[in-house]
């Protein structure tokens, strides 16, 4: 089959862009989270709606999954295949289309790299504000897969409030247009089902996307604390105030220290740090950012910088975007976990994650977006040492369930995917979880898209998404539904 299907794709999109050779293939058997791999099938690399359109027809009709999958920069096995799989890769697919500055706008095909739509509209003096770590290399189907957030996404939102339209290839071939450039489109709001669906109801293969004014200035410092209380203080602290940054970072010693071997940076060792932006008309931000440096010295801070420079500013947000990276090294592997709780509670369960790592013989590095409570713990092992992954997988199942327990969520922009299914059912009830599930149906009925991903295993083999079916051995009274 995979033989045949190969030479229909090859005739649609160009030999060169149908990839079945064992050991190419091998390339895409995992997207950022390294740990778990699948080889594919095949792998498609149209360059056109309708060249997407051809491969979703040839899977359908031949009964094969597909998995859409953007820069592979993913951090929850998102993009990870599933068994017999076409991974359809959008990387081909990466040209702004439109720009309409006048009204605000940018329309733009799925590889189109997040930073690049900032740069191609930087002269004129505006910008796309969604900021993940990874914008220099992420791709813009991915972060609507993914519903990306970034440092800034506390003041600015996260995809979801930037995504005016997209046209999506849906399982049965069909091509859809949800939303459009207006900034409320009339009918129910599909678009906001389509963002963040993780690929599992259909391939966006275009984005119309909100683009933002330069603010007029921005202001940043760098302050350090004792410890993680006395920095969690100092966020509740600003947000209390009434400040609303435009990004408010936290890291801790350990990541502290892998961003200075990374970046070669002269952050001193201590308990934490705060990186703050205020942006804005001047005046305001002059006051803000006054005042937020005024409660983090109430708060116990030690030290504060304020950058001399352009330079400089950026330089202290390289240490802080390169955290993720940085931390291989100081450890051979890690898990990048991503939960969310209030911020009232991120003294208390860094401590906890602390006691837990403690437990568990492993160190874990905090590196999070502070202002609205997204934590990022990187729980730090090493592979070669028999049962130190799985004692690092089963902390950071922990770590996920400390963020329900605290009023949290498993994921802030990363994602199910995956590697969270399991944690799904902890929490959301049933009725809920049956609730999205027909909503995937009613996009893809057939369940072709990104299979095995964001639900937790079905209770039965065989089971699909959909009405009840009952299982042959329910039917033969051998076994009971519960």
């Amino acid at each position: 089959m995979s033989s045949a299907l190969a030479r229909r794709l090859a005739a649609a999109l160009g030999p060169a862009h149908v990839i079945a050779d064992p050991a190419e293939l091998r390339v895409y058997a995992c997207d950022g989270i390294t740990h778990g791999r699948t080889t594919p099938a095949l792998v498609a690399l149209p360059g056109s709606t309708e060249e997407v359109v051809e491969v979703v027809n040839a899977a359908r009709e031949a009964g094969v999954p597909l998995v859409p999958r953007g820069a592979g920069t993913g951090l929850s096995g998102g993009a990870r295949p599933s068994p017999g799989s076409i991974v359809v890769s959008l990387a081909r697919m990466r040209r702004i289309l439109e720009l309409d500055l006048e009204n605000g706008w940018a329309r733009v095909e799925p590889g189109v790299i997040n930073l690049d739509v900032s740069r191609a509209v930087a002269a004129a003096g505006w910008y796309y504000a969604p900021d993940p770590s990874s914008q220099g290399v992420c791709s813009i189907g991915g972060n609507v897969a993914e519903n990306s957030g970034g440092a800034h996404c506390l003041k600015y939102g996260f995809t979801t409030n930037h995504v005016l339209a997209a046209r999506v290839v849906l399982s049965d071939g069909s091509v859809v247009d949800l939303g459009g450039p207006a900034a409320d489109a009339p009918g129910y709001d599909l678009l906001a089902a389509m963002v963040g669906s993780e690929g599992l109801l259909g391939i966006a293969t275009e984005a119309t996307l909100r683009l933002l004014r330069k603010p007029e200035v921005t202001r940043t410092f760098f302050a350090t604390f004792p410890s993680t209380d006395e920095a969690g203080a100092a966020v509740s602290g600003i947000i209390a105030a009434g400040i609303l940054p435009a990004a408010i970072e936290m890291m801790d010693r350990l990541a502290i220290v892998a961003a200075k071997a990374a970046t070669g940076l002269d952050w001193p060792d201590v308990g934490a740090a705060l990186l703050m932006d205020a942006d804005g008309p001047r005046a305001e931000v002059e006051h803000v950012s006054a005042r937020a440096i005024e409660l983090a010295r109430a708060a116990g801070a030690l030290e504060i910088r304020v950058p001399r420079d352009e330079a400089e500013r950026q330089l202290m947000w390289k240490g802080r975007k390169s955290a993720f990276a940085a931390v291989g090294r100081i450890s051979p592997n890690y898990l990048v976990e991503d939960g969310v709780i209030p911020r009232s509670e991120i003294a208390r369960v860094l401590r906890e994650i602390e006691r837990m790592a403690a437990e568990a013989g492993l160190r874990v590095a905090n590196v999070f977006h502070a202002g609205d409570g997204n934590l990022h713990p990187l729980v730090l092992y090493d592979a070669r040492n028999p049962g130190e992954e799985a004692r690092a997988a089963a902390l950071g199942g922990e770590i996920l369930r400390l963020c329900i327990r605290s009023g949290g969520s498993i994921t802030g922009e990363h994602g199910v995917g995956a590697e969270k299914a399991a944690y799904m059912a902890e929490q959301f009830a049933p009725e809920d979880l049956e609730t999205m599930q027909r909503v995937r149906c009613a996009f893809d009925g057939a369940a072709l898209m990104n299979p095995g991903k964001v639900f937790p295993t079905p209770r039965l083999c065989g089971e699909r998404p959909g009405p009840y079916r009952p299982h042959p051995a329910e039917v033969a009274g051998l076994a009971e539904r519960w």
